[in-house]
């Protein structure tokens, strides 16, 4: 159950940050209620992922999976730059994440 709470709260975020990109800084009413909305949902999400699972496990799955899916989003759809460091860092960013689950396991 923890595990499908994070997804979700993943998804939340990554779904608010794409708004806050189309909300040119708050400026834009739709877009900015949706990255207030996803926002919202996701730390309440992640709180309830909190009751299960360890909040290093949690937090380091939820920052590392978000930032490299919000990477590949503005690579692939919103036309932002892509180069081989680039990804690497994505990689090396889920690698981080896999790592500290691994050291993480009983």
């Amino acid at each position: 159950m923890g595990y499908g709470l994070l997804a979700a709260a993943i998804a939340a975020e990554v779904a608010g940050t794409t708004a806050m990109k189309y909300s040119e800084g708050f400026t834009r009413l739709w877009p900015s209620v949706f990255t207030v909305a996803g926002y919202l949902i996701a730390f309440s999400l992640l709180a309830q992922t909190l009751k299960t699972l360890e909040v290093g496990t949690a937090y380091a799955i939820w920052a590392g999976v978000g930032t490299a899916v919000v990477a590949a989003i503005g690579m692939v759809f919103l036309g932002e730059s892509t180069s081989a460091v680039k990804i690497a860092g994505v990689v090396l960013v889920i690698g981080g994440v896999v790592l500290l689950n691994l050291g993480g396991a009983h």
